[in-house]
Order: structure tokens, then C-alpha cells, then sequence
């Protein structure tokens, strides 16, 4: 996908909620930016209010598209987040995932095509994860807002779930927030690091 690389996927202006903000910042296409900073400072909350689902206030833009001309399911199509624990509401991988799409992402991360047959219960909390990330990636977002995607998986799978997302960004001039405190992985994904504390959100230096 061609994209002026100087346009911003997502434009944040004056984004404040509750307990976070305002704050201010642009990802790119093609672009992983880092999100950290301590317990408590709001990076699930301002992950939340990206994805408009607390109450916020501000301008958001999405390819220059204001969030307030686009539905709130659309929205949350292009700007997804993949919440630390994802939830599960069907008794089956499969009825969650598209029948049609998805199974070489499964086999990136690991898995077979016969792992829509498995029921969610018998998952294990990092195979949670990243067939949460399949789920998302099937809906070709154009912003994925991760928070701690690989909390739960070994360095193997960690990786795996690093090199899709790298890809999936890179290829399809999307741009991702992750949520990291993991200062080797931080250095393995590269990219701008954004820091969330008491004094506000600010880019940490290189």
C-alpha cells in the first residue's frame, strides 16, 4: 500500500480523558511506536480512549478522517485494541476467527488450521493472546493499539508475535502503540519510544 509517508495514520490532538491527558502525537505509516511508564499512569487508559471506548474528549484522526465521521464499530475495526487478558465469548476458536482468512497468521504463530476446532477453555493464556492478535490482524486494521501482547508467551513465541506485527505494519503502511516493559523488547521493535507518567506523555529520548 502506497502511502505519503509524511501523512499520519492516527493524529492525536488534545486527547484527554478522565485520568489521562491532554496529549498530543502522530504515528506514521509503517511505524511501531513504544508505549511505557509506570504502574498506574494511564497507558490502558489512553489505549481505551483511542479506541473510543471510555468517554474522552479531543480530535483524533484516522487517515485524516475525524473519529466523529466514522461509526463507532468501523473505529473500532481501524483502530483495534488487544486488551492484555482478551476476551472470548463463543465456546470455540473457529466461531471467533473468519472461515476464510487467518490460517497463515496461524501458522506464523504457531498453530495448525485444526486449532478452530479447540474449545477456548482448554486455551492457555498465551495461546489466548496470540489468537487474539489473529482475530484482530483478520480485520486489516489501520491501527493496532497493543498492550503487552507477549506478557504471557516464552522468547519463541514472543518473537513470533514480534515479527508478525512488524510485518503486518510494515506491509501494509499500518502503524501500532505498544505497550512494553520489557526494555529488550523495546530495542528489539525499535522505533520512537513514548513515555506516560505524572508530568504528562512525552517521546523518550534516543
Amino acid at each position: 500500500m502506497s502511502r505519503d509517508a509524511s501523512e499520519a495514520v492516527l493524529d492525536v490532538r488534545g486527547l484527554r480523558t478522565a485520568h489521562v491527558g491532554p496529549v498530543d502525537f502522530r504515528l506514521l505509516p509503517g511505524e511501531i511506536c513504544k508505549l511505557s511508564g509506570p504502574s498506574g499512569a494511564g497507558k490502558t487508559l489512553l489505549l481505551r480512549a483511542l479506541a473510543d471506548l471510555d468517554p474522552n474528549q479531543g480530535t483524533v484522526l484516522l487517515d485524516g478522517e475525524d473519529r466523529d465521521r466514522i461509526t463507532p464499530t468501523e473505529w473500532r475495526r481501524q483502530v483495534a485494541y488487544l486488551p492484555a487478558e482478551p476476551l472470548w465469548w463463543e465456546e470455540r476458536v473457529g466461531l471467533h476467527l473468519d472461515a476464510r482468512a487467518g490460517d497463515d497468521m496461524l501458522r506464523l504463530l504457531g498453530f495448525e488450521a485444526g486449532v478452530r476446532d479447540w474449545e477456548v477453555e482448554r486455551l492457555s493464556s498465551g495461546e489466548r493472546q496470540r489468537l487474539a492478535l489473529v482475530r484482530l490482524l483478520e480485520n486489516r486494521p489501520r491501527v493496532l493499539l497493543l498492550d503487552e501482547p507477549t506478557a504471557n508467551l516464552d522468547p519463541a513465541n514472543t518473537r513470533k508475535v514480534e515479527r508478525l506485527v512488524r510485518d503486518y505494519v510494515s506491509e501494509n503502511g499500518a502503524a501500532a502503540l505498544w505497550v512494553s516493559h520489557d526494555p529488550l523488547q523495546r530495542q528489539r521493535v525499535g522505533g520512537r519510544s513514548l513515555v506516560i507518567d505524572a508530568t504528562g506523555l512525552h517521546e523518550e529520548a534516543a
